[in-house]
This record gives C-alpha cells, structure tokens and sequence, in this order.
C-alpha cells in the first residue's frame, strides 16, 4: 500500500490537441482517487482468496507469499524510477500507461491457469501500480494550486489509501461471497478489469498533462543494482525454507549485503559527478531523514505480513470462509477508520507521541491476538486485539510520513517522500518474506493447532517489532 509522494512544486502543466487545459477538479480527483484505491486495494485484497486459491491452483506456500511480496517487490524497485519517467515524458502519460498495464495484468492474473503464471502477472501488476503511484500527488498539485485545496485533496486521498488498505479484506470477502461471474477466487483480480477502463476513459477526458521544467535523467544503473540487491534479499527467504536452503539460496543471501554496498557506492559516485542519483546519500545527513527511513520500514514490514497471516489462520486454522474472516477484519477496519479521522489533529498537538502511541497500541494488540490464538481461541477472543491494532494502525499510517516530512526542506520534500513510498513497499516485500518464513514453518503440518501455533508466534513477532517502531518513533521530530 504506497503511494509516492511526488514533489508538486515543480510541475508545469502543458496543453497539446485534445488534452485538458482547465481541468474540472470535481471529475479530476475521483479519477486519481480510484486508481489509488485499486492499487492499495489489490495488494490486501487477495488475502482472503488465499485459501481458495491455494486449493484450486495446488500452490504451495511459496506460491502463495510471492503472490503477495512480488506485487510489493516490483512496486518498490520501480517506484523512484517510473517518477522520473513521469517528470520528463508527462504524468497523466505514465498514469494511463501504468494503469493500461495494471488492468491488463489483472485481467492475466484472473485467467491464470497455474500458480507460476499468476506470480508472473502480480509482478507484472506491481510494475503497473509503480507507474500509477508517483503520478497522483503530482497530478493534484497541478489541479489544487491553493495550499488549502491542495491540503483537502491530499487529506481525502490519504483517507481513501487506508481505508483501501484496511477494508480490502472485507471487500474481497464479499466478492468471493457474492462471486457475481462464478469464478471464485478470480473474480478478485477480473473486478480490476471494467474498473481499469472506466478510469482509463475518465483519464483521457479530466486530467491534464504536466512535466517538471527540467527532468533529472534517469539512474538506470542505481535502478539495477537496487532491483539486483532487493531480489537477491527476498527470493531466498520466500524460496529457500520450501527447497530445503540449497546452496544457491544461501549465496544470494550473501551477495544481496554486497550489491546494497555496490548500489551506494554508485549513488555516491553520481553525486560527485555532479549527476543526480536514484537515492543521494547526502539525505542521510538528516536525522529526520535517517530515523524516519527506519520507522517506515519496520512499520510496514508488519502490515502486509499480518494481513497475510490473519487470513490464512482464520480460513484455514478456524474454518471461516472468505465471507466471514472478511466480516473479522472489518473489526480492525473500523477502529482503524475512526483513528485515522482523528489522526492528524492529534498529530496537529501532540506531535510524533501520537506515532510512539499508536505502536505501543498495535503491539498490544498484536500481542492479545496471539495470545488468544494460543489458547484455542475463536473470532470472539480475537476482537479485543483486533480494536486495538486498527487503532494503532490508523494512528501511525499516514502520521509517519507527515512527522518525517516536517523535517524535512522543501528542496527535498518530494525526493525523500518518494523513497520514503519505495521504503514502504519495500519493507511489505521484506516482511511477507520473514513473517512467511515463520509462519510456514510452525503450521506446516496444516492442522489447527499448527496454525494457531504459527499465528500466534508470528504475531508475537510483530508485536516486539512495532515495540521498536515506537521506541524510533520517539527520535523523530517533535
């Protein structure tokens, strides 16, 4: 769940034949409202079709985490990159590309006919949502040049992001309940598909095109080597524990520490050059910056990775289907929603405390649902813990970037927020991956108890990371 908060101070928009001059900001900002709900919405959105999915297509559980860390995983490599792209070749262009890509992948992802070719298509889509992302806030600085509508738009937008994010599982638990094509587990990805073409059509007509006066090249070697360093980090630990850690998987996790060093050296080398890098080094002088990149990576290493867990172990571990443990999340989703709302006046008064309490409250209720997993517990027992992660959830989403940018110079603002985006989707990646590790290990005997065993170790895990999160949280601006 990202999306790149792209500089909006340097876009200029241009008017050719057939192209917007004057946007109706009215139909403009539901257009880029939608696709950044799609986006969010379908890397949460599959967790509850896990199940189902996993018995039609016989996948294993290497199958099944890549489905969710590789839609991640291409979505951070790119993310920085496909910016740049849209800065120098036009944004609304790379929006309706990205989103012509992602709608086509989704429409592979739905006819599928193996699990291999439905991983190749989720990778496909995250390149696709790559594309979208950077370009929506840079569209809205175009539409909304009043600092108090540009302030509303990106206020509605982070709204709709977590909303998407903490009701995928609900909407999804629905379209499998409801199943309207009577495919199943499919009609997740084929729903993307009518929804992609009416914003492909609403896109063409209301947004305008835009490009920044003087676009930076694009770092095709820093792109490389992070795609290089990530790849080698997260496909041994999604494939490794499932073939026994041959000597290869090993080895990558070796050489990925390697290729990381290499990426900076590279980065450091264009700066004095007097080139502009994929990432400048020079960012980390800002103690914002340093510790802003730490919370953001250990907070969402936990989002998508629990997501996941949850509901594997309500469908399979419980027996609930895809309708009722979409139902259990919105226990989460409506705690998650209230806090949210009233997240950024509190943020307004009390400052980055609000992030330090919003991890504390994620922990504990980490912690609640592993316990009550534990101890052979059903939805009811879950409840308690559920409230207080949406809570804590909704406490931290969109404050932590907003505390991190605070810090931050507006020479600076739209670089680093875009890799704070790519950190995001990068820590999703990573801890589908580590969480995934535990988690298949401790219920691979797929019995009840194994599972509630792997559910309730895995969560504890997390519950000691958001631990840290908040003891971060505490060296971030005030």
């Amino acid at each position: 769940m990202s999306q790149s908060l792209t500089a909006v101070h340097d876009v200029a928009p241009t008017a050719r034949a057939g192209e917007v001059t004057a946007a109706p900001y009215r139909f403009a900002l539901p257009v880029l409202l939608a696709a950044t709900s799609l986006i969010v919405l379908d890397f949460f959105i599959v967790n509850v079709a896990m199940a189902s999915l996993q018995r039609d297509l016989h996948a294993g559980s290497t199958a099944v985490e890549w489905v969710v860390a590789g839609y991640g995983l291409t979505f951070a490599v790119l993310l920085l990159a496909t910016g740049r792209m849209g800065d120098r070749y036009g944004r609304r262009r790379m929006f309706m590309a990205g989103t012509t890509l992602f709608t086509a992948a989704s429409l592979g992802c739905g006819l599928a006919p193996n699990a291999d070719l439905l991983v190749t298509t989720r990778f496909v889509q995250g390149a696709g949502a790559a594309m979208i992302s950077p370009s929506v806030l840079a569209l809205i600085g175009v539409l909304f040049t009043e600092a108090a509508e540009r302030a509303r738009a990106i206020g509605i937008y982070a709204t709709v992001m977590g909303v998407a994010a903490a009701g995928g599982q609900l909407v999804g638990g629905l379209l499998l309940h409801l199943d309207p094509t009577g495919l199943g587990w499919r009609t997740v990805f084929l729903i993307n598909v009518p929804i992609g073409i009416a914003i492909l059509a609403s896109a063409r007509r209301h947004l305008p095109e835009s490009r920044a006066p003087k676009p930076e090249p694009i770092d095709v070697i820093g792109v490389v080597l992070a795609t290089l360093a990530l790849t080698a980090l997260v496909l041994p630990l999604v494939d490794g524990r499932a073939r026994g850690w041959p000597w290869w998987s090993l080895a990558s996790l070796g050489l990925s520490p390697l290729l990381f060093a290499e990426f900076v050296w590279w980065q450091r080398r264009l700066v004095r050059a007097g080139r502009a890098p994929l990432v400048d080094p020079g960012w980390f002088a800002m103690p914002a910056f340093r510790t802003g990149v730490v919370t953001q990576f250990a907070f969402w290493a936990g989002q998508a990775s629990y997501f996941l867990v949850l509901a594997l172990y309500l469908q399979l571990g419980l027996g609930l289907s895809a309708m009722r443990s979409g139902l259990v999340f919105s226990i989460l989703a409506a705690t998650y929603l209230v806090a949210s709302m009233r997240a950024p006046r509190l943020v307004a008064r009390f400052g980055r405390d609000v992030i330090v309490v919003g991890g504390l409250l994620l922990a504990a209720g980490h912690v609640a649902t592993a316990l009550a997993a534990a101890n052979g517990g059903h939805v009811g027992a879950l409840a308690p813990g559920l409230l207080l992660e949406g809570a804590g959830m909704g406490l931290c989403l969109a404050p932590i970037t907003g505390v991190v940018m605070a810090g931050v110079g507006p020479q600076h603002a739209g670089a680093v927020s875009g890799l704070l985006s790519t950190m995001q989707q990068v820590g999703n990646a990573t801890g589908v991956a580590l969480i995934g590790l535990v988690f298949f290990h401790l219920a691979g005997p797929a019995t009840p108890h194994a599972l509630a065993h792997g559910f309730a170790v895995s969560t504890a895990i997390l519950g000691g990371l958001l631990v840290a999160v908040a003891a971060s949280a505490r060296r971030l601006p005030r």
